[in-house]
């Protein structure tokens, strides 16, 4: 291939060879996926039905389920579908929608994680301003601005990404498409491009790394100075959640992109992608409710309600149904 314009399709890393294994690994994703969905759909549906939760941490929690749902559903059904139809092509529109999606939705998550951040500092370390910092108007925008600098970070990326020529073949060595791997097709040298967008990344990276240190900093002088034990465990428990998730999405992708290449193999390179892109969007929605009784009692509510009209609906099906045998 001479260059990008020749390429139609782009050719992913398998996981399997052998098609035992290819649908062992479309069970695993679709549970994992299923899990994921099923999760974060109780989580938005609890919140927006339940009026006691519309609450600014609650708010931004709703935006980070759903970062999480486009976050795995953009690698993972196609992932699925490749496996169950034993092939490992992707079209070139395809890729590039990946290459966008990807790591729009990461830094978005990543920027909302911080305002989580803020938002935990304001509640323990100056609850008495806490309506006045954090009103819906205030909300809304800070929500708008991760969103937004995801989509500037991601078009930033992609347009770097695919501006070079392509000539290295079209075999891309991740199971879905991402920006170092595009970057390794390319003709020319890219990895000053790939420095300058580590540079970047890294950059916004720390910075938001460092402001959420500084706030979990003074939240836990502030905790630690609450005489009651019952003060400080209702503190703790609502920044533990938020804390275990910034660690497991932080240790993940810097390990993902930081590691030395002595140690990089293509098995282990998809282990640690999968670990950074489908486990989290899985395991946030259990780590929030596991800890928070309010947001626990609202999905059960949401469970039971569900199920409550699964019973009516089957309830008079069955009726309708004898009722036909009658007549």
């Amino acid at each position: 291939m001479s260059n990008s314009s020749s390429i139609t399709k782009f050719l992913l890393l398998p996981f399997a060879d052998t098609r035992e294994l290819q649908l062992l690994h479309f069970a695993l994703f679709l549970g994992i996926y299923l899990a994921a969905l099923l999760g974060n759909g109780l989580i938005l549906t609890a919140i927006a039905c339940d009026h006691h939760l519309h609450t600014p941490m609650y708010f931004f929690l709703l935006n980070l389920a759903l970062l999480d749902l486009g976050c795995i559903s953009t690698t993972v059904p196609k992932a699925m579908a490749n496996s169950l139809h034993d092939t490992r092509a992707i079209s070139y529109a395809g890729c590039a929608a990946q290459v966008f999606l990807f790591p729009f939705l990461m830094s978005a998550e990543y920027f909302l994680l911080t305002i989580m951040a803020y938002d935990r500092y304001i509640a323990i370390c100056k609850p008495l301003h806490y309506g006045s910092l954090l009103g819906s108007r205030a909300c809304a925008q800070m929500a708008a601005a991760a969103w937004g600098s995801g989509v500037l970070n991601a078009v930033l990326q992609t347009s770097n990404t695919f501006s070079l020529p392509l000539c290295q073949g079209n075999a891309v060595d991740q199971f879905f498409c991402e920006i170092p791997s595009i970057l390794k097709l390319s003709c020319t040298e890219s990895y000053i491009r790939e420095i300058v967008l580590v540079i970047v990344s890294a950059f916004f990276g720390f910075g938001c790394f460092v402001f959420i240190v500084l706030s979990y900093v003074q939240i836990f002088r502030v905790v630690l100075r609450i005489p009651s034990v019952q003060g400080r465990h209702k503190s703790f428990s609502t920044c533990l959640p938020h804390l275990a998730v910034v660690s497991l999405f932080l240790s993940t992708a810097m390990f993902s992109y930081l590691k030395p290449p002595s140690i990089s193999s293509p098995f282990l390179n998809v282990v640690v992608a999968v670990l950074y892109s489908v486990m989290p969007p899985a395991l946030n929605p259990l780590i929030y409710s596991m800890r928070n009784k309010e947001l626990k009692r609202a999905v059960i509510k949401v469970i039971s309600y569900i199920v409550h009209i699964c019973t009516c609906s089957q309830l008079c099906y069955q009726e309708s149904v004898i009722l036909d045998c009658f007549q």
